[in-house]
């Protein structure tokens, strides 16, 4: 029986779902919503604010703050209030009602900048932000989730050697591109341990991050509208970008089989289906995907009828 003192230490590391059972593919699903920040963010979070600690940048008037579309936001609002900080959280319109909220309970300040940046995203406008706040006094402590090698370390250290553990005979891992933290700390690893796993990035269409020409985007998570420090391509075996209607039938598609997950899983679960389709036909090699979130922080969204009709019109759903 676990007991834990603070909300950080816990977190469900061994736990994966066979798709076989709801999509008839062959793709193991690492679901890593099960903590109480409800996100794989969790981890870069603790790693994040652990650095900062040990590099003495924290202080008693301190303010962290942080550019997120929502997880990587609670997870340090969670982390913030158990350690007694301060911490704003800078995001956009297309931040969920519901994250925001739940940041805000947690004693976050959240500001939301409505102002479009140069590819029609709200990523630099929200950076810019950021930079102005730091700039205009030494209290604002900025952890820089977007080109902060603690993000990718932290997957390196866990997310990584957690799936090897369970899948030593691992033959393809699928994981999301956001800021690529998940990505480039599982991808290192795997490179860097000499193991023989192609990698395969999943990002949004409509994003810039391996070169892709920027679009509408409505769902938060995935793809951004500024290539992120972090990427190292030569790290990555694939690349497949993966439409949003094809992310919220995939998410339904989830869902009708009693899975409730967050958009971002329904990106990286269609892409990975998509891909060993093409690359895999009628074979079932060793895949595993990695699942950031759960679902019912998109209630408002992307399982709600009207939402989906306003920004998709009618969409051919499961």
């Amino acid at each position: 029986m676990p007991i834990i003192s603070s909300p950080q230490e816990f977190n469900v590391e061994d736990l994966y779902v066979d798709l076989r059972s709801v999509l008839g593919a062959p793709l193991f699903l690492k679901c890593e919503g099960f903590n109480f920040a409800g996100s794989v963010k969790l981890k870069a979070a603790a790693e994040m604010i652990s650095a900062a600690e040990r590099a003495g940048l924290i202080g008693p008037d301190s303010v962290l703050v942080e550019s997120s579309s929502g997880n990587l936001g609670i997870a340090l609002a969670m982390i913030a209030s158990a350690k007694g900080y301060r911490f704003l959280c800078v995001t956009d319109p297309r931040c969920n009602t519901a994250s925001q909220r739940v940041m805000r309970a947690l004693g976050a300040e959240v500001r939301v900048i409505d102002a479009k940046d140069a590819n029609g995203g709200y990523l630099e406008s929200r950076i810019r932000y950021v930079r102005e706040l730091v700039e205009s006094g030494p209290r604002y402590v900025w952890l820089n989730q977007y080109a902060n090698p603690n993000n990718w370390r932290a997957h390196y250290r866990h997310t990584a050697p957690a799936i090897a553990r369970a899948f030593p005979d691992l033959d393809v891992l699928f994981v999301g591109a956001g800021t690529t933290g998940t990505l480039m700390g599982c991808a290192r690893y795997f490179k860097e341990h000499g193991r023989p796993v192609t990698i395969v990035a999943i990002d949004a269409v409509g994003s810039v991050t391996f070169g892709g020409i920027p679009e509408r985007r409505m769902v938060p998570g995935l793809g951004t509208s500024t290539r992120p420090a972090l990427v190292d391509e030569a790290f990555i075996d694939d690349v497949v970008h993966v439409a949003e209607p094809d992310t919220i039938r995939t998410c339904h598609r989830l869902a009708g089989g009693g899975y409730l997950f967050g958009g971002s899983t329904g990106t990286v679960v269609s892409g990975a289906v998509h891909w060993l389709n093409e690359k895999y036909p009628g074979e079932e090699p060793v895949a595993v995907a990695v699942s950031p979130d759960l679902g019912e922080r998109y209630l408002d969204s992307i399982y709600a009828e009207g939402w989906l009709t306003e920004h998709f019109g009618t969409l051919d759903l499961p």
